[in-house]
């Protein structure tokens, strides 16, 4: 199956951490990181999409952060 994650956060190295430590669990980048201001919160917010292939069959049950 394949699995998919957007990852979202503030633009800090918090977020950065995030999506380095999907990639170093095996998750690809897929396509580019988006970003978009927030007046209200006065931050940029940031967006990474993940994909990663596993074995077993889908579920809505899935937490894809376990993997």
């Amino acid at each position: 199956m394949k699995l998919y994650r957007l990852i979202t956060g503030i633009d800090d190295s918090e977020f950065c951490h995030r999506v380095t430590q999907a990639l170093n669990k095996g998750w690809d980048l897929s396509g580019s990181p988006t970003m978009a201001y927030d007046a209200t919160r006065g931050a940029t917010i940031c967006g990474q999409a993940v994909t990663k292939e596993a074995k077993g069959q889908y579920s809505p049950e899935i937490k894809l952060g376990e993997y």
